[in-house]
């Protein structure tokens, strides 16, 4: 277990993190992949999500891209305040931001040179676009999801588990299931995906296998369980077999206990 857990409240979900409880029921899997599911539900949580504002959902995905929510929130959070207020738009502000104050200020998150210019671009595009954050959001929450997602994918430093965190926390969309690199790894890792899956088609196997309802608190409750449990370097297993909850459901795809060796499953022989 972790010595150094993430913030309870994230985008990530955790005990606090939002959301409300999900319909769930661990005695109808029908899929290895929902069984997975149905078990990380009864150690963390079952939730649906929705409700965020989109554009802030957007910039706090961009912030957390490659580093850890203990790193990003506390950007996440100095950007809001410095930012954000009753009587600002916040798209708008952030669109006429000075880049190098608002580095400063998410330099936390890692990468802030890139994301500072990231978020001031995708502001730009949201008023282009919608003319506010506010009609943004309701975009994000009315239209097609394929059409949201399409049209979020064509901004720059904006890929498919931005877009998909969007769709999941802001509309509130059922059968999303964003694949970061925890879910990446884990699936693969378990062999529910193969060895070699990219992060779309682990995307695909996971909203094809897991049904809508439960790919929202799948997706959450993946990543507590890779901070926890299957890490990328020692997972529990490797002390123990009995010591990970998924012992009798994984495959072990490049983990072997016998030497303590971890490999990434696409180099795993086969």
């Amino acid at each position: 277990m972790s010595d150094d857990p993430e913030p309870a409240v994230n985008i990530s979900g955790g005990t606090a993190g939002g959301g409300v409880a999900a319909e769930f029921d661990p005695a109808t899997a029908d899929t290895r992949a929902e069984a997975v599911v149905d078990r990380l539900g009864e150690l963390y949580w079952q939730k649906t999500y929705g409700g965020q504002d989109a554009f802030t959902c957007l910039v706090r995905t961009i912030l957390s891209q490659n580093t850890s929510d203990k790193a990003s929130q506390p950007a996440h959070d100095a950007l809001l305040e410095r930012y954000d207020g009753d009587d600002l738009d916040l798209a708008e502000s952030l669109a006429h931001a000075e880049q190098s104050t608002l580095a400063e200020t998410i330099s936390s998150a890692g990468l802030y040179n890139q994301k500072s210019e990231t978020i001031i671009d995708t502001a730009e595009w949201v008023l282009e676009e919608f003319g506010s954050a506010a009609a943004f959001d309701t975009f994000v929450k009315d239209e097609a999801p394929a059409a949201v997602r399409e049209t979020l994918l064509e901004v720059r430093g904006v890929g498919p588990k931005t877009a998909d965190c969007v769709l999941l926390f802001a509309g509130g969309r059922g059968g999303v299931f964003p694949v970061d690199t925890h879910v990446h790894r884990i699936y693969r890792r378990l062999g529910i995906a193969p060895p070699d899956a990219d992060h779309e088609t682990v995307r695909e196997i996971l909203e094809r296998d897991v049904p809508a309802a439960k790919c929202g608190f799948g997706h959450t409750a993946t990543i507590q369980f890779g901070r926890e449990y299957c890490t990328a370097r020692k997972p529990a297993c490797l002390d123990d077999p009995e010591a990970c909850p998924m012992a009798d459901l994984c495959d072990q795809v490049g983990v072997y206990s016998e030497t303590g060796e971890v490999v990434d499953p696409a180099d795993a022989p086969e």
